[in-house]
């Protein structure tokens, strides 16, 4: 063998290598450092290097009616306008999982299974021996959460204060509720050994609205929580107490893994300065002064608490068992539509839940007169008579969906052109993202649309693009949230 010859079979092998490498640092749900430090040092990559070329940033976080929840279909949260913006600033997609269960969250961060937890975290000494905190965002105190007296609104307030505990030394012999995993436990501990002992601590696996809830229906008569999710939760629920603090003010931050330092620095860089900004004051008032807003989200569509996602749950489930859907992705299909508003009327003459145009309505039977149940029966046959169109030709269920919901928005026709063009020019017709989107969009092009492959002519295809990317991660945010089968209940 020639040294040429040699040399060329060591660069190819090494090509292989660092595209095994590659592989091996993209994500695809395995954890990501136990690869990296296999390898040398010198041929490490730093965690915001993984992320980028795993195409996201990939957070945990908690659902309760300040962080992450859903309302009218739309999901909100002060956790997750800060996630938003933090992905906007890093322009990077925002992959979001739910888990209210501390361990497992520390757990999947220590193992890289996700780049962050952005939770209400409180910054103790013993947290900071497993994980990295960021910059505090928010600062709060624990505090008991307690009933107020029986008819609390005819007394004074001597007499409210009479019936409340108030001195920490009267919690001895009190059972007090926390979070399982929660720091509530450890600092209940000390304050126990502080008064001599006495207090019984029950940690249980329900997130803290979900105990503070049960104190108000007297349920149980104590809990432990951070004041600002407290203070937020006397809105809705005016006969709790929730003025005796069990701590010292603490800092709340988010958590990265402890070798995280190059994500550390990007994150910590754009809260400091995000922190001073006017958005981040609105934010803030949104969800921890309005308390006007707050009292609006727990209404029947606050979904966290009633596990409603619209107004027409039921009709969707049926029409959704019907065509062979899950019910979160037709609502998601609604929302998009009418956000779930059966009056509506588009500039182009579309109308009602599902926004059928006149031509395709009146083939199913349907007027502006329709019920919204007529509506949304019509439109889930048409998505059903559009899934037979692709059926025998797209045989992944997944993929199938994002050309039956581009079909939807911008009609048939101007799909299979897109298939033709990816056809024509060797990408792959039977793939949506990266392939016919990318060729959709080409269609609004005189080089693409006057194509002898295409029989539709000019398509503006961001709107489709976009159509099907909105309902595709709405439809995340809903199977985060929303049990498919049964419909989750406090």
């Amino acid at each position: 063998m020639t040294k040429k010859h040699t040399y060329r079979t060591l660069v190819l092998l090494l090509l292989v290598l660092a595209t095994l490498f590659l592989g091996a640092c993209k994500p695809s749900g395995e954890p990501r450092f136990r690869d990296v430090e296999q390898l040398k040092p010198e041929n490490r990559i730093t965690h915001m290097e993984m992320i980028r070329q795993y195409g996201a940033l990939r957070v945990v976080t908690e659902y309760n009616s300040i962080s992450y929840f859903l309302y009218r279909g739309q999901p909100l949260g002060f956790q997750y306008e800060m996630l938003q913006k933090l992905a906007n600033h890093m322009n990077l997609p925002l992959e979001v999982s739910v888990s209210n269960d501390l361990e497992r969250n520390f757990s999947d961060l220590r193992e890289g299974s996700v780049d962050m937890i952005a939770m209400n975290l409180t910054v103790t000494s013993r947290r900071k021996q497993d994980v990295a905190f960021t910059e505090p965002f928010l600062q709060t105190r624990q505090v008991l959460v307690q009933r107020k007296p029986a008819e609390w609104d005819k007394m004074n307030q001597k007499q409210r204060e009479a019936a409340l505990i108030r001195n920490q030394l009267d919690l001895a012999g009190k059972v007090v509720y926390v979070q399982a995993g929660s720091v509530y436990e450890a600092r209940l501990r000390t304050l126990s050994n502080e008064i001599g002992g006495g207090i019984d601590i029950r940690e249980v696996n329900l997130e803290s609205e979900r105990l503070i809830q049960r104190v108000a229906l007297g349920e149980i008569d104590y809990m432990v929580c951070d004041e600002n999710v407290g203070l937020v939760n006397t809105t809705y629920f005016p006969q709790l107490d929730v003025g005796t603090a069990i701590s010292f003010p603490q800092h709340v931050a988010w958590a990265v893994h402890p070798r995280s330092d190059s994500l550390l620095k990007v994150i910590d860089q754009w809260i400091t300065s995000y922190r001073k900004t006017d958005n981040y004051a609105i934010l803030y008032h949104k969800y921890f002064n309005n308390r006007h807003s707050y009292r609006n989200i727990h209404s029947e569509y606050y979904t966290l608490g009633s596990g409603k996602i619209s107004p027409f749950d039921a009709v969707i489930r049926k029409e959704s068992e019907r065509i062979g859907w899950d019910w979160r992705l037709l609502a998601s299909v609604v929302y998009q539509e009418s956000r779930f508003n059966p009056d509506a009327v588009s500039w182009a003459g579309a109308f009602g839940l599902m926004q059928l145009m006149p031509i395709t309505a009146k083939s199913y039977g349907i007027t502006v007169d329709s019920s919204p149940e007529e509506q949304i029966r019509a439109g889930a046959s048409f998505i059903k008579w559009l899934d037979e169109r692709f059926e025998d030709v797209i045989v992944d269920p997944d993929e199938r969906i994002k050309f039956i919901l581009a079909s939807y928005n911008i009609g048939l026709g101007h799909i299979q052109d897109a298939r033709r063009l990816a056809e024509r020019y060797e990408s792959d017709p039977n793939i949506w993202s990266g392939s016919v989107d990318k060729w959709l969009l080409k269609k609004s092009e005189p080089e693409y649309y006057s194509d002898q492959v295409v029989r539709h002519g000019f398509a503006r295809g961001i709107e489709t693009y976009n159509f099907v990317k909105d309902i595709m991660d709405r439809y995340e945010h809903y199977k985060n949230i929303v049990n498919n089968d049964v419909i989750a209940r406090w």
